[in-house]
């Protein structure tokens, strides 16, 4: 069993690391709000107090955390991980972030000895909790060879992608497909409310049909029920739709039908619903 350090440990991070744990992993963790990781503790985890704490003397250094800017500070800072890792430690990041901040910490660690991926998920808290998450990697093949026992106990869709950077355009892909459906999603029913239909009726008969998707079981039925719980943050989907637009305008090509599925969600992000779920894309139209 590996010994890895484990930073970040808001909705993703608890169920992750939990299933380190009950696949027989020695896990230390390291959270910028320590409240967050004491429940992990308790389950055996092993508190860390700085990032550059929690990166010594492990075979694996696993980071998932909000922003880009959180990854920058969390490997580069001064009491980063660059400044505690031991040499041939692997490092996943898991976070969805830039394909460019991937391809510096690539480098960056090769250059030191060190052996990076980036690692970004799909499946969101539920994925996450139950060990079937969608891991897209980036990297180079036989480090993801090397670490597909760990991945393997945090998803079960795991695909090695390409060189560095590939993770997160895979993930930025994702993202994408996931805006289209889920404005869809949301469209639909407002549609369905507008004229009169029974809501939950039209769900039940479109969801087996053409129409049904993950998007539609997963939250047709909680924006019927004005459940906007976050189990992947609006806020964080904004952040990954703004990385896949300046990725498509540094390239010069257009993703019309994302641009303006973002701008919408700027939108229900300023009228202060940045902290509920994606599913909150529906305030949009009720506004």
């Amino acid at each position: 069993m590996a010994k890895i350090g484990f930073i970040g440990t808001g909705l993703m991070g608890q169920g992750m690391v939990t299933n380190l744990l009950k696949a027989g992993h020695q896990v230390q963790v390291w959270n910028r709000t320590k409240e967050k990781a004491l429940s992990l503790v308790e389950k055996g985890a092993i508190w860390n107090t700085s990032a550059q704490a929690c990166s010594q003397d492990v075979d694996y250094v696993i980071t998932i955390v909000g922003y880009p800017k959180d990854v920058e500070e969390v490997y580069f800072g001064t009491q980063g991980i660059f400044a505690g890792v031991s040499a041939k430690t692997v490092l996943i990041d898991m976070t969805t972030t830039s394909p460019a901040l991937a391809t510096k910490i690539y480098s960056t660690a090769k250059d030191r000895g060190l052996q990076a991926l980036d690692a970004p998920v799909s499946g969101g808290q539920a994925g996450a909790q139950s060990g079937q998450l969608a891991i897209m990697v980036g990297g180079e093949e036989e480090v993801f060879q090397k670490a597909l026992p760990i991945l393997e106990a945090l998803g079960t869709n795991i695909v090695y992608e390409g060189p560095a950077g590939s993770g997160q355009h895979t993930k930025m892909a994702n993202q994408i497909a996931i805006a289209g459906a889920l404005a869809g999603v949301c469209e639909a029913l407002y549609y369905a409310k507008q004229t009169g239909l029974d809501p939950e009726k039209t769900y039940q008969t479109i969801r087996t049909g053409a129409a049904g998707s993950f998007q539609m079981e997963a939250f047709m039925p909680k924006i019927i029920a004005q459940d906007f719980d976050a189990t992947f943050y609006m806020k964080h989907f904004i952040k990954d739709l703004t990385i896949a637009s300046e990725e498509s305008q540094q390239r010069n090509f257009k993703l019309e039908i994302m641009e303006a599925i973002r701008q919408e969600c700027q939108q229900v992000q300023a009228m202060g619903y940045g902290d509920q779920g994606t599913q909150a894309l529906y305030h949009y139209y009720q506004a």
